[in-house]
């Protein structure tokens, strides 16, 4: 449990304002910038002319089908681009004549997802063409691409379907919650935060606002559809909103599969209208299933990655981290699940899910009568739906091709009540906005939760949320390295709590701790020794001998020592870190290895 000293950097451990332990090298850097669209088009050819009328009705098409839409003269601009976003999924459109230099250098890429030849002869590059997988058709004109475009997104849709897979046993004994997947972890918090929150008119009015930046309004018909929605949306078409052909199926579940903080909070109103329409209808619709159990079917990839741990936790528990579209019809699973089997790194899943309404925990409806596409039938799950894992079939044996039965958890899960009360307690806070300021600063987005706490500390005068507030800038101004305001930050809050606390109250020496972290990276080592000082005396009147806690504290003043010189000194904290860790850990504990390091370095 003691910190682990190097000669370029020591590893100190916070102490956040509920108690739990923090131990990391305090250099985060800004988490990257992320598009809100995840999908490029790159339209490669010679010939292009943006002020030639075809290729503007061209572009105009393509747009009408994603929004960023990238032109390349030269098939090395093309290569660049795949090569500098590697995060992102290209679609390739190009001409024939490129297209035999270029296939060549792009088709193994993983980013590119496909490619289409837009030429004059289409019988002339067929031949050809038929070489490369990738190249899903030649074409003359340019509506069969676009119609090809929309499907080929559609199916990726399908599998960017994030999943979070949970062992049988794990989050059942008292291990570190943070060991969890932290997917599932964080999601299940930001999906239970933004649900417990008001929204008011203006939250619309500000995500149409953000909504008219340039990515959109190069979209004549997302601008229109983004006008409409301005003027027409409430919580009662929310349903019909997630399901048309727009930006916002395409923001909330990328928001959701990337845990985007920024843009989850603005579409915090959506999230929770769709949520609870399709509560309503669940209440409405759950009649019609009394006494009966019936299958529904999705079908998606997964990247062998996920698949292994799927069959490796039968039994567990998997989340989707988002509102989960599913059928009645299992040859419409089996579809999209085929063509995600011949992808490379990927399995074709037919998740089979056995519907029990009697030990229903989550929601579901019909949206056919509320969908824009009132012909497919589909039952739509509520965010963040957890199933309990069952069997898992190979269905073809020439594909990568899989059947996994899941099922709904009952009241009486116990693995699944203990997580969720677990992870409840990881996020306790003042209030559902302190609480999700905490959730963007567990997840490393601390531009946005700084923003938040700031219009928070503007709005309350309650001194309780006021002490919590300034507690978390002074993590997350340590965490960014900025050490004179987390240090101003950690005594606003130790000024506030005095208010209140006697003055041996363990929430004082958290803070104490804190700031001794914080003059240590300072270098000012004096001062940091006097306040790990007051943590210590009061950690050792309020905690037992042995616990584990404790052991954090003469970690860290034993760092402390030892860049002060005094290694006798340090010696002395280290002994008594050892001497806690060998009682409160197991033998095999990385932590173990910590404390020995620890005193080589001082011999």
């Amino acid at each position: 449990m003691g910190g682990e000293e190097s000669k370029e950097k020591a590893a100190t451990s916070t102490v956040d304002t509920d108690g739990a332990i923090k131990t990391s090298v305090v250099t985060a850097g800004r988490p990257k910038h992320r598009k809100d669209e995840q999908y490029t088009v790159l339209w490669v050819d010679e010939n292009i002319d943006s002020n030639n009328p075809d290729c503007k009705n061209t572009l105009a098409q393509l747009h009408i089908v994603v929004n960023e839409v990238k032109q390349c003269t030269k098939w090395e601009e093309c290569i660049e681009w795949l090569s500098m976003n590697r995060e992102e999924t290209f679609y390739v459109i190009v001409s024939g004549g490129l297209g035999q230099s270029l296939v060549p250098n792009i088709h193994s890429m993983p980013n590119l997802d496909s490619i289409y030849i837009f030429c004059g002869n289409q019988q002339r590059h067929e031949e050809w063409a038929r070489r490369w997988s990738k190249i899903k058709g030649v074409h003359t004109s340019i509506n069969p691409i676009c119609d090809a475009l929309k499907l080929a997104i559609k199916h990726r849709n399908q599998d960017n379907v994030r999943v979070s897979i949970i062992g049988v046993n794990e989050g059942s004994s008292n291990e570190n919650i943070n060991q969890l997947e932290p997917t599932f972890m964080y999601s299940q918090l930001f999906k239970e935060t933004l649900l417990e929150l008001e929204y008011g008119e203006q939250a619309i009015k500000d995500f149409a606002k953000f909504l008219k930046k340039e990515e959109y309004y190069n979209n004549k018909k997302e601008k229109q559809m983004i006008k409409e929605f301005g003027n027409t949306y409430d919580r009662s078409n929310a349903i019909f909103w997630y399901t048309r052909e727009c930006f916002m199926y395409k923001l909330l579940n990328e928001a959701l599969r990337t845990l985007n903080g920024d843009l989850i909070i603005r579409m915090g109103f959506f999230l929770c209208d769709l949520h609870q329409q399709i509560e309503r209808l669940y209440q409405n619709q759950v009649g019609q299933y009394y006494g009966k159990t019936f299958q529904l079917y999705r079908g998606q990839g997964l990247s062998t990655t996920d698949f292994t741990k799927l069959e490796r936790n039968k039994g567990g528990l998997i989340s989707f981290n988002n509102f989960l579209s599913t059928s009645k019809k299992r040859d419409v699973s089996v579809y999209f699940a085929t063509k995600s089997a011949v992808i490379s790194d990927t399995v074709g899943v037919v998740f089979q899910i056995l519907i029990d309404p009697t030990i229903s925990l989550t929601s579901f409806a019909s949206i056919r009568e509320l969908s824009d596409h009132e012909d497919e039938d589909e039952i739509l799950f509520t965010t963040h739906s957890v199933f309990r894992i069952g069997e898992i079939r190979k269905i073809d044996n020439n594909l990568r091709l899989y059947e996994v039965d899941l099922k709904f958890t009952a009241d009486d899960d116990k693995q699944l009540r203990k997580l969720t009360d677990r992870i409840r307690q990881e996020s306790e806070s003042p209030t559902g906005w302190c609480r999700l300021g905490k959730l963007l600063l567990k997840t490393g987005q601390f531009d946005k939760a700084e923003e938040l706490y700031k219009v928070l500390l503007k709005q309350t005068t309650n001194n309780n949320e006021r002490v919590f507030i300034y507690h978390q800038l002074g993590l997350l101004n340590n965490e960014k390295g900025k050490y004179t305001e987390a240090a101003s930050s950690y005594e606003m809050s130790l000024k506030l709590n005095q208010r209140n606390l006697p003055e041996d109250h363990p929430s004082l020496a958290n803070t104490y701790n804190n700031l001794g972290q914080t003059y240590q990276n300072m270098d000012n080592y004096s001062k940091a020794m006097e306040f790990y000082e007051k943590a210590r005396r009061i950690k050792e009147k309020t905690f037992a001998p042995y616990d584990p806690d404790l052991a954090i504290f003469y970690g860290n003043i034993g760092q402390v020592y030892s860049k002060m010189g005094q290694y006798e000194k340090a010696l002395e904290f280290y002994e008594k870190d050892l001497e806690i860790t060998r009682v409160a850990l197991p033998p095999n504990h990385p932590n173990l290895a910590t404390c020995y390091n620890n005193k080589g370095q001082v011999y």
